[in-house]
């Protein structure tokens, strides 16, 4: 079994999450790969895929978003999952910040599609951004609910030792 994990992080929080979602996932004996989305050419090789994105203003980032649609017959093929990162607060619930990945988990059939808590830290942002996430009153600070990724991943482990590793 190979999974691919491809992600489109901005600021390096989203990059995090994948890898936390590959850790747990190896520990269950699965062979993962993490690439940047920009980077996978193609999702063929793999039994399993996970695309990840943060989500800014509503949107995936291109990557993320391109690589999804352009894939989109080969994903249709074998087990799929998303996930978002990118609200700031534990408690923030906006439709928005789920409304591409579920089109793009539509799109290619996806098993789930998941949003995750971001982070916002200051240095990182440029000045425009930190000029939005004050305007908006979003909480600084690390969001990341780590105990639920680690739970969506050893979900996503256990699927995954039922499906039989090959061509699809």
């Amino acid at each position: 079994m190979k999974l691919l994990i491809a992600v489109s992080s901005k600021h390096g929080s989203t990059r995090e999450i994948a890898e936390s979602i590959a850790a747990t996932v190896r520990e269950a004996g699965i062979e993962v790969e993490v690439v940047d989305a920009e980077r996978a050419e193609s999702v063929s090789r793999y039994d399993a895929v996970i695309v990840g994105s943060a989500v800014h203003w509503g949107r995936w980032m291109g990557p993320a978003r391109e690589l999804v649609t352009r894939s989109a017959d080969a994903l249709r093929g074998r087990p799929v999952w998303l996930f978002s990162s990118g609200p700031l607060g534990r408690d923030i619930v906006d439709p928005a910040d789920a409304a591409e990945g579920n089109r793009l988990l539509e799109l290619v059939e996806a098993r789930e599609h998941r949003v995750f808590p971001g982070k916002a830290d200051k240095q990182e942002l440029g000045f425009v951004e930190r000029r939005i996430v004050s305007m908006v009153k979003s909480p600084w600070g690390d969001h990341r609910d780590w105990p639920a990724i680690h739970e969506w991943a050893a979900s996503i482990a256990g699927e995954l030792k039922t499906v039989p590793a090959g061509p699809r």
